[in-house]
């Protein structure tokens, strides 16, 4: 046992320094420029303590980013097409196609059959005003007891597709769907007036009669304007008058009966 804690301190224990070193160096005459050259190095590094100016010690580049994400410079983003932000975002209501201004302005021009209509807004597809229309009749007929929301859109959509094979075979640039639907959709304002009316009084009678014909005539007059407007169908507006006051003489009928 005391062999084995001798020879365990002999193998840890060591007389050998730096001096040693040196020496074993200079001993070596092949080695002895090598061992030159290390003392110099050493000496020309500054000590622990020593002061140095910071202008000489090399400036790393910090980090400036955040965890998980690499460091980009502005000019990196605007070079890739990146966003700023959400500054630069189009709002929702755009994005959708909704515009509340151009919606006013149609409603406007339907509220006011002797305005002149803007060819340009009103050949937009818009669809928002239509189905705020369609539910407001539909909802309006049902506070007067009648469920007719089938009717409705039914007829509406039934009426599109006719107006549409209709205009475009009367207008030489033709006409879309959505452009027909808009119009039309808009155009069924002065109905819902008188649906809200059928809620106070019953409209069977002369009284009822006079009123359903006098918006019957309004929403052919104001639809019939907007489509010469929009299509350039100058000297056609009766014969485009014509089949609308058809539709909405079926929406008269299911608001009076």
């Amino acid at each position: 046992m005391s062999n084995f804690e001798q020879f365990h301190f002999d193998f840890y224990q060591s007389n050998y320094t730096i001096d040693d070193q040196e020496e074993g160096c200079s001993s070596y005459g092949s080695d002895k420029n090598l061992c030159e050259s290390k003392k110099i190095q050493t000496e020309k590094q500054p000590a622990a303590g020593a002061f140095v100016p910071s202008d000489m010690l090399p400036s790393p580049q910090s980090y400036t980013g955040q965890i998980l994400q690499p460091a980009c410079s502005p000019g990196t983003l605007s070079q890739l097409g990146y966003a700023d932000g959400f500054d630069e975002e189009p709002p929702l209501l755009e994005e959708l196609g909704i515009n509340f201004e151009h919606i006013w302005q149609k409603t406007l021009t339907v509220l006011n059959p002797m305005k002149p209509a803007d060819g340009s807004i009103m050949n937009e597809t818009d669809l928002t005003g239509p189905m705020v229309f369609c539910l407001a009749l539909g909802a309006t007929l049902l506070m007067a007891g009648k469920v007719h929301f089938g009717y409705v859109y039914g007829m509406s959509a039934i009426g599109c597709l006719a107006m549409h094979a209709l205009l475009n075979l009367m207008s030489v640039s033709g006409v879309s769907h959505g452009c027909v639907a808009s119009v039309l959709g808009y155009c069924l304002l002065p109905m819902v007036i008188l649906s809200s009316s059928a809620v106070v009084f019953s409209l069977q009678g002369i009284p009822g009669t006079v009123l359903a014909l006098f918006i019957v005539g309004w929403c052919s007059l104001s639809a019939s304007k907007i489509f010469t407007s929009a299509l350039a169908m100058e000297g056609q507006q009766l014969l485009i008058a014509y089949p609308c006051a058809l539709l909405y003489g079926l929406f008269a009928l299911l608001t009076v009966f």
